[in-house]
């Protein structure tokens, strides 16, 4: 692959905590990724038209609110109605086990919880966009 993966990382919903996402939006940078971090409280319209604009491989969700269940499946839906199928959609955050199926039958990729290595999400991420845009 000749560019850089892009990543949007983005904050929905009411969640004013973003430690996590600046984590992760330097570990994808430091990886050499092109990273755009969105900020606070940003609705799933916001997110699906910044990954349309930015042209990004994947889209990350950190959310610590527990409106996951609605805001993840929203952004997801409106990804995929702009035309971009081919966008992975991560999620990190706290999340419980038993909702993690369920996001990943709606079209997640992954979902990272606390104590995740950001090696291994690095790797995830390059391994998953290589085979999509191969």
């Amino acid at each position: 692959m000749d560019r850089k993966i892009r990543v949007l990382i983005a904050k929905p919903g009411l969640d004013g905590h973003d430690r996590g996402a600046k984590v992760i939006t330097r570990a994808l940078r430091d990886a050499g990724m092109e990273v755009i971090y969105t900020g606070l409280r940003q609705t799933p319209e916001m997110i699906a038209e910044a990954a349309l604009q930015e042209d990004v491989d994947a889209v990350g969700l950190s959310i610590l609110s527990g409106a996951h269940m609605a805001l993840v499946p929203r952004v997801i839906e409106l990804i995929r109605a702009n035309g971009q199928a081919d966008v992975l959609v991560f999620v990190g955050g706290i999340i419980p086990e038993e909702d993690v199926p369920v996001l990943l039958a709606k079209g997640v990729h992954a979902v990272y919880g606390p104590g995740t290595s950001t090696v291994d999400v690095v790797e995830d991420l390059r391994q998953a966009v290589t085979v999509r845009t191969a």
